[in-house]
């Protein structure tokens, strides 16, 4: 893509206005909390602490609308925390000649490093960074910094406590999560009709497991119909699968594939069902035809599907009733499932205890490889580069160049550019509508107060609608918060629409000039897709051949959580990278843009067939298939050593787990034909096949003819 073509779309993306809003509830809580803050300081301190603990109240307010799934209060407690220090140290640094410099190059540095923790930490990080650059320009001594920090933290205090005292929509982001995982396998379920080898988009399952993770405080407090239905969803996903794929499932054509489709239409009809019912709270509402729920009574058609497909339609036929059932059973108890002592599942830890786990995920960013740690030194350099000039030229306001850049600054291209474009444009309109009723009306003191709380409440309504839109409402509360210092409003306008510009576009050439592409990144998150697919397999081998072991729940689930966040990561860095100025060629000179789509769909290929041999994995009671735990040992060191080879853009050799593998089958064939076995043998050529394409893909040198896998009809 050329840098034109690059930039006028990350522009227009920017630029692009969506018609939805926030919660009017929602948004009407967050500026009432900042009203309840603001107007007390106003009245018995004066217009400098009334502007720092509005400032802790509006970034507190911002907090608690991230996307998290922590308890709102907590985040702005959180947040309101990093505030105080931040205005805390930016004050007494200030103070100090040359100081001040070097606490913003390390509290921007911090900043850049926290995104590594996610995007809430990073979003609310560059916020106290902002802050701390707007608050030291107010007129203060040193001995005053603690009344100032300690009236940001009550400011996101208060916040934490107005969402406590007045909960709106408490899980709905849970609810949503939930939702969108059933609504995806009822999108799933209708692919698979027309295409039997479709892929599952792993995002709502990832974002599921995030939710379902709960304090014990949540625990207690939960909705009854959040409990067991995402482990109920995790199973529906490798039985419409293996149903709808005609290696192991209903035949390609004919009466059977037929009778299939029939039964993926009724399981997506039902899935949609229930996913309207977990997102709304009402009962769930079946649809009148359901053969996919009465599959398994005489007369229903059973007799049309046969072996492994008839058992992926009977598990999938038991999954949507369970559902089904649990979801109206716990609609009718829900007053005593409420009161009854619960299991609180996954554990979320406080986020006291998260610390030392934060600190070791941001020490592990700490090397020259990675793209936080690139972000970290590149906004450290630009947000301090752009302070030190604003000083050397004496620029009165030109705080608002370093305080734009750190607002702007994101590790990726796109939304580096896109929300330049935005906050510049937003800010420009802002600060210029502001200033011209400043300079119209004249407001006093207590009217500024008011407007200043009302641009917050607008910001907060604003958040879904784009950023160019609610930079708009945040430039126009920070100009009302600050007129009540003395002033020339005219002039002040000038100088922060300049320095938003100058800002603006220092960021965007630093990261222009300073690039982290994830195009050059492809290869390792390819690999660590690989090695994870690899270990997944190697899981379910080995839980057929120890079934009484309890490795499924031990071992193939976490290797499925795995490997479902490692294609996550790569598609994710797939879509950065397309918008990226760059050619592949240029970044990844080893593996070219076809190799790299050949080898994501060879590892495609593998992953799946690993989902089929899950969905008929034997109970802790059935014997053991031989040889099968053996199998998949080699299995993940052939993966694992593949991996390293596409990392380094070497060739991949799999010939000695094909003659484990040939040698392994052989065995089998001679075993009495028992189902069990023609699905573990059916799913291990499928592996075999899908690593026989990556050797392919990724070849970079003429290899000699090889034997291919035994066939499937074998």
């Amino acid at each position: 893509m050329s840098w034109f073509t690059a930039l006028r779309d990350t522009a227009r993306a920017g630029l692009t206005v969506d018609r939805s809003l926030t919660n009017p509830r929602r948004a009407l809580r967050g500026a009432v909390a900042a009203a309840l803050v603001v107007f007390p300081a106003l009245f018995l301190y004066g217009p400098a602490q009334a502007t720092s603990a509005a400032m802790g109240a509006f970034i507190a307010g911002t907090a608690t609308f991230q996307r998290s799934f922590r308890p709102r209060a907590s985040l702005a407690l959180a947040a309101a925390a990093g505030l105080g220090l931040s205005t805390f140290l930016g004050y007494v640094a200030v103070g100090i000649p040359g100081a001040f410099p070097v606490v913003l190059a390390l509290w921007a540095f911090g900043a850049g490093l926290a995104w590594a923790i996610g995007p809430t930490a990073g979003v609310v990080a560059a916020n106290t960074l902002a802050v701390m650059m707007v608050v030291v320009q107010l007129p203060v001594s040193v001995p005053t910094a603690v009344e100032h920090g300690l009236l940001c933290s009550v400011g996101g205090a208060v916040q934490a406590l107005v969402v406590t005292v007045w909960p709106i929509d408490s899980w709905r982001a849970q609810r949503d999560a939930l939702a969108d995982i059933y609504a995806g396998l009822g999108d799933y379920a209708r692919r698979l009709r027309h295409d039997p080898v479709a892929q599952v988009d792993p995002e709502p399952f990832i974002v599921g497991r995030q939710a379902a993770r709960l304090t014990a405080r949540q625990a207690r407090r939960r909705p009854p119909e959040l409990r067991g239905l995402r482990t109920i969803a995790e199973r529906i996903r490798p039985a419409l699968a293996a149903l709808a794929d005609p290696r192991v499932g209903a035949a390609e054509e004919g009466a059977e594939r037929d009778r299939a489709r029939e039964v993926l239409a009724a399981a997506a009809d039902v899935l949609d069902a229930l996913a309207r019912a977990i997102r709304s709270g009402d009962p769930v509402r079946l649809p009148r035809d359901t053969p996919g729920l009465a599959l398994a009574r005489p007369g229903s058609g059973e007799d049309l599907l046969r072996g492994a497909a008839r058992r992926s339609a009977r598990r999938l036929s038991g999954l949507l009733g369970r559902a089904a059932d649990r979801l109206d059973r716990q609609d009718r108890t829900t007053v005593q499932s409420r009161t009854a002592p619960t299991t609180t599942g996954l554990r979320r830890p406080p986020l006291v205890k998260v610390a030392p786990a934060a600190l070791a995920t941001v020490g592990r960013q700490l090397h020259r490889h990675s793209a936080i740690f690139h972000h970290a030194a590149r906004m450290a350099v630009v947000v301090t580069s752009a302070y030190l000039a604003s000083r050397l030229l004496r620029i009165e306001h030109g705080y608002w160049a370093p305080m734009t850049s750190a607002m702007v600054m994101r590790p990726d291209f796109a939304q580096t550019f896109s929300r330049g474009v935005a906050r510049v444009a937003g800010t420009a309109a802002g600060v210029l509508l502001s200033t011209a009723v400043v300079q119209l009306f004249d407001p006093g003191d207590w009217v500024l107060a008011v407007l200043a709380v009302c641009c917050m409440g607008l910001a907060y309504l604003t958040m879904r609608t784009g950023y160019a839109v609610m930079t708009v409402a945040i430039s126009s509360y920070v100009v009302f918060l600050l007129g009540l210092q003395p002033g020339d409003p005219v002039k002040l306008a000038v100088d922060r629409v300049s320095m938003t510009l100058l800002g603006g576009f220092v960021a965007l050439a630093a990261y222009a000039l300073f690039p982290t592409w994830q195009t050059a990144r492809l290869p390792e998150r390819l690999a660590e897709w690989l090695a994870s697919a690899g270990r997944y397999a190697a899981a379910v081998f080995g839980a057929y051949g120890d079934p009484a072991g309890g490795r499924a729940e031990r071992e193939v689930r976490p290797a499925l959580l795995d490997v479902r966040e490692a294609r996550s990561e790569m598609l994710a860095a797939l879509d950065r990278a397309e918008v990226e100025p760059v050619r592949h060629s240029e970044q990844v000179p080893e593996l070219s843009r076809k190799q790299f789509d050949k080898a994501r769909s060879a590892v495609g290929m593998l992953d799946r067939s690993t989902v089929l041999l899950e969905a008929h994995l034997p109970g802790e009671d059935a014997p053991p298939v031989p040889g099968a735990g053996a199998f998949g040992e080699e299995l993940r060191d052939a993966t694992a050593l593949a991996a390293a080879s596409v990392l380094l853009g070497q060739d991949v050799d799999f010939t000695l787990l094909r003659e484990a593998h040939r040698t392994w089958d052989h065995q089998l064939a001679a075993l009495p034909r028992d189902d069990r076995i023609d699905v573990v043998r059916a799913g291990a050529r499928l592996v075999m096949q899908a690593l026989t394409e990556l050797e392919r893909a990724v070849r970079t040198r003429p290899q000699p003819a090889r034997p291919e896998p035994v066939p499937l009809g074998a």
